[in-house]
């Protein structure tokens, strides 16, 4: 047999023996128990998800699925601290858009690449924001808000996750498209704008609607509006940005799941393909639908096209509201 033949048999006969060693690590995996890491403080949409989806993999894997809250530098601690975990599976990230396609933007430097130093493994849902004021605030509309607002220039604080978070984002571009000045309070995480919000420390604040939606529904806070494209079934009496007169402020960010690079692709897979399974069962269903979030399922190689297109978009928004770390 000429060489050449001997060569190209032998490359067959590993890359089988490759496919195969992969194929069974898959369905070995998991063989002990599987880490979360949410990179924000517990009590927002990233926490709650997380522990949803969680669950329900724990269930399906016969193995502890330990949710980890890993908060700091507007969520670059817990990122980094999975960007450099070992690339088996064991260790996935709870990402979101304003984490993983804005942090590049705002940071000068960061400690790993949002989209080169990870694997897109799997998106659970995607969930508006709704904006909230303190139940004294007179306003009970955006219309009545933007009004107020021009009244009472600089008078009006509204509270974020922190510096060049997505939620002060969303209070930047309504000051840009309004021509007013809403006063941005950083916190330390969405919770604490949130507790100030329903406090009257800050009369508003941007919050993922699975964090907000149970003090919304015990009159803590108003809800004025939802960020999404359409009404959320589980506010059908709020409206959105747009029917309040924001047009442009169709946005439902993505929630999901993401490895170290170089975990191999048939552990992916079949983290993947478990999660879309979870988004089927009902009893996660009903608790999405509580919460106001939506079940996203995609399989890796569009969830990687879809942050490759936000980390554009989202470095764009950045630069045109002049957000800054300090």
């Amino acid at each position: 047999m000429p060489t050449r033949s001997r060569f190209l048999l032998a490359l067959g006969a590993a890359l089988a023996a490759f496919s195969f060693a992969g194929s069974a690590w898959a369905q070995a995996f998991p063989s002990k128990p599987v880490k979360i890491v949410v990179p924000q403080t517990p009590g927002g949409a990233s926490d709650a998800l997380a522990r949803i989806v969680g669950q329900k993999l724990s269930e399906r894997w016969g193995q502890p699925v330990i949710i980890e809250n890993k908060a700091g530098a507007g969520g670059n601690v817990g990122t980094d601290l999975v960007a450099k975990s070992p690339a088996d599976g064991y260790t996935l990230l709870m990402s979101y858009v304003g984490t993983q396609a804005i942090n590049g933007s705002l940071y000068k430097t960061l400690p790993y690449d949002p989209y080169k130093d990870f694997a897109t493994v799997a998106t659970l849902a995607t969930v508006p924001f709704a904006l909230v004021v303190n139940q004294n605030f007179p306003a009970r509309s955006v219309g009545e808000l933007v009004a107020y607002a021009k009244a009472h220039p600089g008078q009006v604080n509204f509270g974020s996750a922190g510096n060049g978070s997505l939620n002060q984002l969303l209070g930047e571009m309504v000051n840009m498209s309004q021509g007013i000045k809403l006063v941005h309070v950083p916190y330390k995480g969405a919770a604490g704008a949130l507790t100030d919000t329903i406090g009257g420390q800050v009369q508003m604040t941007f919050a993922s609607l699975p964090s907000v939606a149970g003090h919304i529904r015990g009159d803590k806070v108003r809800a004025l509006a939802v960020t999404g494209t359409k009404r959320s079934p589980a506010f059908p009496n709020v409206p959105t940005l747009g029917e309040g007169g924001l047009a442009g402020f169709e946005l439902s960010p993505w929630f999901g799941l993401l490895a170290p690079a170089g975990t191999p692709e048939a552990v992916v897979r079949k983290i993947n393909a478990d999660v879309a399974e979870a988004l089927r069962d009902k009893d996660l269903l009903e608790k999405f639908a509580a919460a106001g979030a939506d079940p996203y399922p995609t399989a890796p190689e569009q969830f990687a096209r879809i942050l490759q297109d936000d980390i554009q978009k989202w470095s764009q928004v950045v630069r045109t509201s002049g957000a800054k770390i300090d």
